[in-house]
């Protein structure tokens, strides 16, 4: 058989040479194609942007820019800025040191930046235009993240420290055992296991040429983090406008009551008196990301409003912290909200929310509580900073990986600032995107993507892939994925059909919530309402069907799998839910199973989760009739790879083609750049196996 992939050597041709010097920085941008099809080789070398922030003065857009060096296995990033007014861009940093969490000083007159450059992870500054570079600290062990206070007279860092013993500290004789002991839930989160160390937020004077020491623990002795792992950043710790002040994030619970609960709350610590107080106390949901208006007046942040439901409906809440009254900005507003951005007048607050597929850009009036919509199209605007007159945002589409765009307030349009990736998207041949809506089972309408192949011919017949999403709660929007890209399956010559099925955000709450407790109910129906649509064209090739899926849109292949009535002919599940009572039980953030699901399997007088768990798709394999290629990562600890194992075997022991794709360092995702590529290599190369031979 003929395999699409081939050598990234034979693929690409380098039409510069790159120093491999430590000082000399890595890039892809000179690039030459000798294909204009998208493939994973190229996917994994396009720039990706980050770090986004406009200077205070509004004038400058500070990013960065990472390249992946496939042989090398590993991403390098340089920082760059953008001369708002004139579009001109810099590149400010060039090498393989790996400035991470870009920022500017409050001031506008330095570049902040983590470098290991030292050793290990600390905060270095340096003038806007690259030169004077400063180490700031020299804290042990190193540091995760940091805000200086708007005056500049005060840093507040992320560091570890350990609170909790390990088995060498109980047995200092015993220093070769290796083993943990648990008396707890959470022992294990994302994928990494407990060690006994938690995420502090510290306090220093700004006043000494390298901070040491002399700094102050704001939690000290409280064993939870903050940052909230696993993915929480600096956006849940934030300075009030008179510096005096330090507001943060923080789920202040432990073992069983921090694995089944959503309840996060926002404090605030007063550096004079070292006092902490719960600005959130008795709002039970998420509460995270506070926000200060620069006139010190308000606060705002997002808020879920039940305890436990990690989809619940994402609020935007305002403080008035003269007086202490909250009020719900968005109440009425049935979408979520995210990204948000005080105006420079303090009189708005932008944010993103996304509307029936795309993310959108919004802002809502403090005064009135109005909620306007800026933008329109298809499109993810993921971030949203004020600049004058204009915003600087970041966009994807499916046919774009994120790029930094100047957006006009009053029209809505927009114009590309960063241009990472125009010269090998220039080179590069993709397919249409078409946004249709479907009629569901119950007699709803329901949005679906449907992406064709570059060259697209409606006289031939194309195999076709159903795109199942995970989350489950997750829209399919215009994202760009390193892994789930629809335009590298469009390339391979498959269209792609990804239905905004029940339970997805951006179409009301009441089409978000109804997946709960309904695992394996309407929304299965929704997903074969789109395929069959689709299977109806005379382009579509309906004896060559396949589904594909990660996560809850694993646990959907699994599903169809035992319930298709032979519609499809393969089948891709990665990191999927095969048996949900072995879910529940091994799962390490129990308020998803727990609300999902609608409780434990054991408890046999709830009729809701007993529903549930006979849905698992374990219990239909005597139904399983088609080829089935398993993925799953052993470092997955929110769907533990034995999972993907128990799925693959009992497909082998049916006697069904089966393979299992298994990644002994990779998480819920596939982070490394050759094992992206491997994985592409062997999707495409099962699907093609069973759906062009």
């Amino acid at each position: 058989m003929k395999l699409y992939h081939v050598s990234l050597f034979m693929l690409l041709l380098v039409s510069c040479s790159l120093s491999t010097n430590t000082e000399q920085g890595f890039s892809n941008k000179n690039i030459t194609l000798q294909d204009n099809r998208l493939s994973p080789e190229i996917i994994w070398q396009l720039g990706r942007v980050g770090n986004v922030s406009v200077s205070p003065n509004q004038k400058t857009v500070l990013y960065t820019i990472s390249y992946t060096d496939i042989k090398a296995d590993k991403s390098y990033s340089d920082i760059y800025t953008i001369d708002i007014e004139t579009a001109e861009r810099h590149q400010i940093t060039s090498s393989k040191l790996n400035e991470t969490s870009v920022n500017w000083s409050p001031d506008g007159n330095k570049i902040t930046f983590l470098s290991a450059e030292s050793g290990s992870t600390q905060l270095w500054t340096m003038n806007t235009d690259g030169s004077g570079k400063k180490q700031i600290t020299a804290i042990e062990g190193g540091i995760k993240g940091y805000a200086y206070s708007p005056n500049m007279q005060q840093l507040a860092f992320v560091a570890k420290v350990k609170l909790d013993d390990d088995i060498h500290d109980l047995y200092p004789d015993l220093p070769h055992a290796n083993a943990r002991i648990e008396d707890d839930l959470m022992y294990r989160h994302w994928d990494s296991w407990a060690d006994g160390y938690y995420s502090h937020i510290f306090v220093a004077e700004t006043n000494t040429n390298l901070i040491r020491d002399n700094y102050t623990d704001i939690m000290e002795g409280e064993k939870f983090d903050s940052p909230m792992a696993p993915f929480g950043g600096m956006e849940q710790i934030n300075w009030t406008a008179d510096s005096k002040n330090i507001a943060y994030t923080c789920k202040k619970l432990s073992g069983k009551d921090y694995a089944f609960s959503t309840n996060s709350d926002i404090y605030l610590y007063n550096i004079a008196d070292q006092t902490t107080r719960n600005l959130t106390e008795g709002m039970p949901g998420y509460d995270i990301n506070p926000l200060f208006s620069s006139d010190g007046k308000y606060m705002a942040w997002e808020s879920m409003a039940r305890d436990g439901y990690e989809a619940d409906k994402n609020r935007l809440f305002l403080m008035d912290l003269a007086s202490g009254e909250k009020k719900d900005l968005s109440i009425g507003f049935d979408q979520n909200v995210g990204a948000l951005a005080w105006s420079t007048q303090n009189d708005k607050i932008w944010f993103t929310s996304n509307h029936q597929g795309p993310e959108q850009i919004y802002n809502v009036s403090i005064a009135s509580g109005t909620i306007n919509q800026i933008s329109t199209g298809q499109q993810n605007y993921r971030s949203v900073y004020p600049a004058g007159e204009q915003l600087i945002a970041t966009k994807t589409t499916m046919n774009h990986p994120a790029e930094i765009f100047a957006v006009d307030i009053e029209t809505g349009q927009d114009k590309e600032l960063s241009f990472a990736n125009k010269d090998i998207l220039a080179q590069l041949k993709l397919g249409k995107v078409e946004s249709r809506w479907i009629a569901t089972t119950d007699n709803k309408q329901m949005q679906t993507w449907v992406i064709y192949p570059p060259n697209f011919d409606p006289n031939k017949k194309y195999p076709t892939l159903l795109y199942c999403q995970g989350g489950p709660q997750s829209t399919v929007s215009q994202f760009w994925s390193l892994r789930w890209n629809f335009q590298l399956m469009a390339a391979n010559g498959y269209i792609v059909v990804a239905p905004n099925r029940r339970g997805l955000p951006g179409f009301g709450q009441e089409w978000n919530e109804q997946i709960s407790g309904d695992y394996g109910g309407q929304n299965m129906k929704d997903y074969l309402s789109a395929i069959d649509a689709l299977a109806k064209e005379p382009f579509v090739d309906e004896d060559k069907l396949g589904a594909i899926g990660a996560s809850y849109g694993g646990f959907s292949v699994y599903w169809l799998a035992g319930n298709h009535n032979k519609r499809f002919k393969a089948f891709v599940s990665h990191c999927g839910i095969f048996n949900f009572e072995q879910m529940y039980s091994t799962t390490e953030e129990m308020f998803f199973v727990n609300w999902d699901l609608k409780g434990a399997y054991w408890e046999k007088d709830n009729p809701l989760a007993q529903r549930s768990y006979a849905n698992s798709p374990h219990k239909f394999v005597g139904n399983w009739d088609t080829p089935i290629l398993v993925i799953h990562g052993q470092k997955d600890f929110r769907i533990p790879y034995t999972q993907g194992m128990a799925a693959y075997n009992s497909a082998k022991m049916r006697g069904i083609p089966a393979r299992f794709l298994f990644f002994p360092e990779e998480n819920h995702w596939v982070l490394s750049p050759q094992n992206g590529i491997l994985w592409h290599r062997e999707f495409f190369r099962w699907l093609d196996e069973h759906l062009k031979q």
